[in-house]
């Protein structure tokens, strides 16, 4: 008998078993599946935020910023600073002559949550007139824009879905004044899930001068260069200038470190646990089929016939677990609409739970099954075959 077949009959017999150790079997394929389900869920999160983030840039904007600042809230630009970017070559012009190019202030406030009531973490932005010329793919879908000089706002939609008092004619608090919601917006991006408003109204009401970055659309995408130079040259400025993309990308890897570290501590420690119960599951499975290895030893079945049978029977178990764990993660979170508080305020995106995420959290569950498998296996391989047959 080839080893091959060897390894088929005994991983066959040893599989008509399982229905015989339900219990210990069950324990190994529920742990394993809590490590999948949590690895995906998170991972999940972790992906879909990042493609939100990263799906912002634009190849043909830049963004400037103080140098040093990590992002734009750590960022700060008097107005000369704000000038000199603005005539610097490379940046666009308006229709009327003037830079096409957005001053920002940034202010994060909380507000409610329509889901749960608690606390959300959102940006409004100050931005300039020429802002809807730099950044086209925002675009007004209900009400109207706000008006400069007023303290009025208009919300992105993905903010407003999950916002509770930012429907238009409500009121937001400021500081300390209430501004009216007058519009609601979409761009498809993280920019969705914040306010926008007049820059000059909201330096004021916060009794500032100082905006937090400048925004520029370039006058093509190889202008980038031009302007990086002429800006990080200049005796008078101290920036940082990044086309928009590269500062996003920069954005979405301190969510993704900060997500995969968490979840890769979570379940590195579920893992253990599940380690142990395919460990002693296997072991116990082995101790009670002792006499029935030993006579499949004596009947000729190599020691590779045996270790491939037990390993088959874990793996198995794995694989199931790790199915259950994935199909719980894609049920409970695939296509739910979720906030995240972060520098980029309170970003709002869709969860996805991706093929490639799937086969990642089987893929774990096989290395937990098969660090779990080998050592009862190799010990049922070694087993010597006339102690074992003594027990009969």
């Amino acid at each position: 008998m080839t080893t091959l077949r060897q390894v088929a009959a005994i991983s066959a017999l040893n599989l008509r078993s399982i229905p015989q150790r339900l219990g210990p079997s069950l324990v190994v394929v529920i742990g394993i599946a809590g490590v999948v389900g949590v690895l995906v869920s998170v991972l999940t999160m972790a992906g879909s935020l990042t493609e939100t983030v990263i799906s912002t840039g634009d190849e043909n904007r830049a963004i400037v910023l103080r140098n040093g600042s990590n992002y734009e809230m750590a960022s700060l630009l008097d107005t000369v600073a704000v000038q000199t970017i603005m005539d610097a070559p490379g940046v666009a012009r308006t229709a009327d002559g003037d830079p096409a190019a957005s001053s920002d202030f940034i202010v994060p406030i909380n507000l409610t949550r329509k889901e749960d009531g608690a606390l959300a973490a959102l940006v409004v932005r100050g931005i300039s007139p020429q802002s809807f010329e730099v950044r086209p793919e925002i675009r007004l879908v209900a009400g109207r824009m706000f008006t400069p000089g007023l303290r009025e706002v208009v919300v992105g939609r993905n903010a407003q879905l999950q916002i509770a008092g930012v429907e238009l004619g409500d009121r937001v608090a400021l500081r300390d004044s209430e501004w009216a919601v007058v519009g609601v917006y979409q761009s498809g991006d993280a920019a969705e899930s914040g306010m926008l408003t007049d820059v000059t109204t909201l330096l004021s009401t916060y009794q500032r001068t100082l905006v937090n970055s400048v925004t520029v659309l370039l006058e093509t995408p190889d202008s980038f260069e031009e302007l990086k130079v002429a800006l990080t040259t200049n005796p008078t400025l101290s920036v940082d200038v990044l086309r928009e993309p590269e500062y996003f990308e920069q954005q979405s890897e301190r969510i993704a470190q900060l997500m995969f570290f968490v979840t890769y501590v979570v379940t590195t420690i579920m893992a253990v646990g599940a380690f142990f119960a395919a460990l002693n599951t296997m072991y116990s499975a082995v101790s009670t089929r002792s006499v029935e290895i030993a006579t499949l030893r004596a009947l000729g079945f190599g020691a590779t016939g045996v270790v491939a049978s037990v390993l088959t029977e874990v793996l198995l178990l794995a694989v199931i677990g790790g199915m259950l764990g994935a199909t719980v993660a894609w049920l409970l979170f695939s296509g739910n609409v979720i906030s995240l508080g972060g520098t980029l305020g309170s970003i709002v995106t869709e969860l996805r739970v991706t093929p490639v995420l799937v086969g990642t959290g089987i893929a774990w569950a096989c290395t937990v099954g098969l660090l779990g498998g080998l050592p009862p296996a190799i010990r049922a391989a070694r087993l010597p075959v006339a102690t074992a047959l003594r027990a009969v």
